[in-house]
């Protein structure tokens, strides 16, 4: 999960790195309110989960109460990248000496940490690092050691961060790093970190990326999820405990293990090219098959609009077929009604014989066996097309 910057910041300043602070507006009015409690120039931020907001508009400088008002209303309802601004962070000012970057993520081509840092930070990072590379110190980080002071130290010197801030540089980086572990994060970015006219260290910027799959770990987390801008399939799969993805197609998929459901995708956008027709979603429902789960699955995708004809592809292996075939009979029976797009299923594995012959012997209107994968995949693709 994204968070917006005012997220990213308030958990860095519970960790105790140094941040500016700020309030949150969603109209205009707000904003003008919060520019004046704070009684200086502020910076106006667009609040969206993409990066340029720079370049696009979405930062601007407003010297009075009255000026943050227009500039409020200049930027909320902007489309940055396709991000539409709904919020604005509204924060004092900041005089910058030098801007700096850095971040902690995870390495997942080398499957371990990494620290990056720049002592060329800013909006043209990006820049930086494709055409001046050693400007951009990579430095592995253990994940049993950690960091530590001393090795906070050894990323500051590879960066060559200048020794009037390296003290202050080394206890932002130790702290940025008991962030990034305390809140289960794959990435904490700060862009810019600043040197301001007094020497003085502060996170301007901050974006982090928390790893759901820690939540159990991190109640706290679910207040950080905007709800108004996530989208309801998936919300609504997340209650029901699926692993679901919404993508922009009209083959739905349901498969028992990731792999076998990332293969799906790849013979169902195969096999679609001929129709002009592309997977729909992502949905794994794991190991178990049951009634209950199946049509829980069947629930979320057919609320898909876009969904025409849906692909159950189901490999059996501890969930014998057999089990698999009556859930999806179950599940057809108890979706009823609502159960109105066809149905392509395709049994392999264990108990297989005995799966295609309860589904036979049900006969569902909207029920096709097929015996292959990629039998099946050209089928449900020709089933959508036609329900164009």
């Amino acid at each position: 999960m994204d968070l917006y910057e005012y997220q990213a910041k308030d958990l860095f300043a519970a960790h105790g790195v140094p941040v500016l602070p700020g309030d949150v507006a969603t109209n205009p009015e707000d904003a003008k309110a919060i520019a004046a409690k704070f009684g200086q120039a502020v910076v106006v931020k667009a609040q969206v989960k993409t990066g340029g907001r720079g370049k696009a508009g979405g930062v601007k400088l407003a010297s009075t109460a009255e000026e943050t008002e227009e500039k409020a209303k200049a930027i909320l309802g902007l489309d940055i990248k396709g991000h539409i601004v709904h919020r604005v962070l509204v924060t004092p000012a900041s005089d910058i000496a030098e801007e700096y970057y850095f971040s902690f993520l995870l390495d997942r081509a080398n499957r371990t940490f990494l620290a990056m840092a720049s002592v060329e930070g800013g909006m043209d990072i990006e820049e930086v690092a494709a055409t001046k590379p050693e400007a951009l110190a990579k430095i592995a980080i253990d994940a049993i050691q950690g960091v530590d002071a001393a090795k906070a130290e050894e990323i500051a010197d590879a960066a060559n961060f200048p020794a009037e801030v390296k003290d202050q540089v080394v206890d932002v980086i130790v702290k940025l790093w008991e962030t990034f572990v305390a809140e289960d994060a794959t990435l904490v970015e700060v862009n810019p970190l600043v040197r301001d006219p007094q020497d003085k260290i502060v996170a301007l910027d901050g974006k982090v990326t928390l790893d759901e799959n820690a939540d159990f770990r991190h109640p706290a987390h679910a207040e950080l999820v905007d709800k108004a801008a996530e989208n309801p399939l998936e919300a609504k799969a997340k209650e029901k405990g699926l692993n679901y993805v919404k993508l922009d197609g009209e083959v739905g998929i349901i498969g028992n293990g990731a792999g076998l459901v990332m293969s799906t995708l790849d013979v169902v956008a195969y096999a679609g090219e001929q129709y002009g027709v592309k997977p729909a979603n992502f949905l794994d429902i794991g190991g178990g098959a049951s009634a209950e789960v199946m049509a829980n699955g069947l629930d979320v995708i057919l609320g898909d609009e876009a969904v025409r004809s849906v692909f159950v592809n189901v490999f059996g292996g501890i969930t014998a077929c057999d089990a698999v075939a009556n859930g999806i009979v179950k599940a057809l029976e108890i979706l009823g009604d609502s159960a109105t797009k066809p149905l392509v299923v395709r049994l392999d594995g264990n108990n297989v014989e005995e799966g295609r012959a309860i589904l036979a012997e049900a006969n569902h209107p909207l029920v096709t066996v097929v015996d292959t994968m990629d039998n099946a995949a050209a089928k449900a693709a020709e089933l959508a097309a036609a329900g164009v």
